[in-house]
């Protein structure tokens, strides 16, 4: 794209709130349930959305708004969709307990398995790039190696359902946010565990009764965010005891029953998230403040992404199927 281009190697700028809507792009028929840039620079003009009409799509979100494929490996919905590292495979995950590996050139499958389980939640290793992570509607999360075709680990999380996945930085440990939420205690709703062992480091780091639909790591700072159903994002320490910042609460939006993703900005200063009523809140990282809020649709917004290039680029998607580009 050449919209990027001067913007490659350039230390990133200052993040600022967009302010109008570059792009409106509806396809698909039903939600979508996942926006991701293109995590190779050169190529971040591209948006991949995994949606309830069964498909992957990928767009250019930069330069024209256009869709550039459709993807319909999947007979249910696709509930999560990844980029791998080299930005030209798409590995999916859908309610029909498939995964698929998609050659996004030849939209070829270089790998496909029939899971035990409905997918909710997939994440590729970040240094480790044949290595992902996946759960869903199962008390077990996997570690598959595309490679072989074959489940490396499996960790036992005696819970019902993996709502989210969070590798820790180098990868050595991962976090999974799950709905086990039961009356006496709140343990087992966000776990710590040890990727090479598969062993729990902690099931103790949230206490509030509330489930935990997204988590959100800090590009700088050793924190993460976990998005709660209790209408607030928490703020952690992303090394060992996870202890809560009780001084932070990032609140005012409403959550209620949607899967809401949050996401900091690349420069760490802001922290963006949908809301069920369909507009966009952006929090001063810092002080935990609302800048500003944005009427972005007017379904619920489920995802809202900075670009990692372009300062102040943001992608949102919703529950009516529609993708909006702002800046």
């Amino acid at each position: 794209s050449e919209l990027i281009k001067p913007y490659l190697g350039s230390k990133y700028k200052l993040t600022e709130v967009p302010k109008s809507l570059v792009f409106h792009m509806s396809k698909h028929s039903g939600p979508v349930n996942e926006i991701q840039w293109c995590p190779v620079q050169e190529q971040s003009h591209m948006l991949l959305s995994a949606s309830m009409d069964r498909t992957v799509k990928v767009w250019d979100a930069v330069d024209t708004g256009c869709c550039l494929k459709t993807y319909s490996g999947h007979s249910c919905a696709v509930r999560a969709a990844q980029w791998s590292s080299c930005g030209r495979r798409i590995l999916s995950g859908g309610f029909d307990s498939m995964l698929h590996l998609t050659d996004t050139e030849t939209g070829k499958q270089i790998f496909s398995s029939k899971n035990e389980f409905r997918i909710s939640a997939l994440k590729f290793h970040p240094t480790e790039s044949n290595i992902f992570i996946c759960g869903g509607f199962s008390p077990e999360v996997k570690a598959w190696d595309i490679r072989t075709s074959k489940v490396l680990r499996v960790y036992k999380a005696a819970v019902q359902q993996t709502l989210d996945i969070l590798f820790l930085p180098e990868g050595r440990e991962f976090l999974t946010s799950t709905d086990a939420v039961s009356r006496d205690s709140a343990d087992r709703t966000i776990i710590a565990w040890d990727f090479q062992s598969a062993a729990k480091i902690s099931n103790q780091i949230f206490h509030e009764r509330y489930t935990c639909p997204s988590l959100a790591l800090h590009p700088k700072e050793s924190v993460f965010v976990a998005q709660t159903n209790g209408n607030y994002m928490a703020l952690f320490s992303a090394q060992r005891p996870y202890r809560i910042n009780k001084k932070k609460r990032y609140e005012g939006h409403k959550v209620e029953g949607f899967a809401v993703d949050c996401e900091f900005s690349p420069d760490g200063t802001l922290l963006v998230t949908g809301s069920s009523d369909g507009k966009v809140f952006f929090y001063n990282y810092h002080t935990a403040r609302i800048i500003r809020t944005l009427s972005a649709h007017k379904e619920a917004c489920v995802s809202a992404i900075f670009h990692p290039v372009l300062p102040s680029l943001l992608a949102t998607c919703d529950w009516a199927g529609e993708i909006k580009i702002w800046q």
